[in-house]
């Protein structure tokens, strides 16, 4: 009836659509209202109305398409983020996915809503058509009683919303449907990928082998980098001893701390390791001539690694940590991006761990 109504008022006002995109454009609804209650206060809020129903609508987009992507994910077809909810109980990453998309949408088309008609008439037509289509391989599979006349309905369904799929397709190729027509073959490979993803991760990851209790004596070997004398170091070398026996401190030269750490080596590390009956930490100096970092240390850890192919490393990164969010602009993280660069070129003998030293919590 409101459809009826509003033909019928469009007609009687000689109401024509205006070019989207263009100076001066005004919706149906907008010229309407106007030509029959003016622009005064019932105008806009009319107009408010519209936008609030039409927000309502967009909403059931952000309600169902972070479940459906549950649901995908859930069989491995997408990231398993997707099953997640976040702390408002809702399904956060495909709110936020769906939100880019739409964004990504509307710049691509100039925020023109018009312009969208052809990608929402593909989607709706073929959503229509693989349905029908699935309804008639059920009844085809299942044979039940009257299963015959529900395939033909089914089919008959299939069959004229896959000629309008086609129509609308060809008609508005140039006009934004070839999007459509290069995202779901796009999509169902990714799809693929991320299938095929998940299975490799699951067939190498599944063993069922006991534990070997027996390596298990084996201590492993401790690796920590350090720059100069500080607490953040004294706390990471104490925790290294803890872990292990033979620790290994490497310094990366020439910097301005080089000669001082040499001179606190002996006195802060060594005698009280002494004093305890312990052996105390290895140092070793890499040089960097081009005053690179990171690069000396891992290739060293992985040259250890080689050497010894029996034993575990682990690697204790000390890091200091900032008592306000913005304090961790500045300073350097060296830190992390040395475990970085060990999980991406390490194996499963080399393990990074942690000794945080936090700047608000001195004891």
């Amino acid at each position: 009836m409101l459809l009826a109504g509003i033909s019928y008022l469009v007609k009687t006002y000689g109401i024509a659509a205006t070019d989207p995109g263009q100076p001066g454009y005004q919706s149906v609804l907008s010229m309407l209202t106007a030509a029959v209650f003016g622009k005064g206060l019932f105008y806009y809020l009319t107009i408010g109305s519209i936008l609030v129903v039409l927000s309502l609508s967009a909403n059931t987009a952000f309600a169902d398409f972070p479940r459906l992507c549950r649901a995908i994910a859930q069989n491995n077809y997408l990231p398993h983020v997707f099953g997640y909810r976040g702390r408002r109980l809702v399904y956060t990453y495909g709110i936020v996915v769906l939100a880019l998309l739409c964004g990504g949408v509307l710049v691509l088309f100039g925020g023109i809503t018009d312009r969208l008609i052809p990608l929402y008439a593909v989607g709706a037509f073929l959503a229509f058509t693989l349905s029908q289509a699935g309804m008639v391989m059920h009844w085809w599979k299942n044979r039940g009683p009257n299963w015959l006349k529900s395939a033909f309905v089914n089919g008959l369904g299939a069959l004229v919303t896959g000629v309008t799929t086609g129509v609308v397709l060809v008609a508005k190729f140039a006009q934004g449907a070839w999007i459509t027509l290069l995202f779901i073959p796009l999509t169902i490979v990714f799809f693929a990928i991320v299938r095929r993803h998940y299975h490799s991760v699951k067939v190498l990851t599944t063993f069922k082998v006991p534990v070997d209790a027996a390596g298990l004596s084996q201590h492993p070997i401790a690796v920590i980098a350090i720059d100069r004398w500080s607490n953040i170091t004294r706390q990471g070398i104490e925790f290294a001893a803890r872990l292990s026996p033979e620790v290994i401190a490497l310094h990366v030269e020439p910097t301005e701390h080089s000669e001082l750490l040499q001179d606190d080596w002996e006195q802060y590390v060594e005698q009280p390791f002494r004093a305890e009956g312990k052996a105390p930490p290895q140092p070793h100096v890499l040089p960097s001539p081009y005053r690179f970092v990171i690069i000396p240390i891992v290739q060293f850890i992985l040259d250890l690694s080689k050497k010894h192919p029996s034993r575990n490393i682990v690697v204790v990164i000390p890091e200091l940590v900032e008592d306000k969010w913005y304090e961790y602009f500045l300073h350097n993280q060296r830190g992390r991006l040395l475990e970085w660069v060990l999980l991406a070129r390490g194996n499963e003998r080399i393990f990074t761990v942690s000794a945080p030293w936090y700047v608000g919590k001195r004891t």
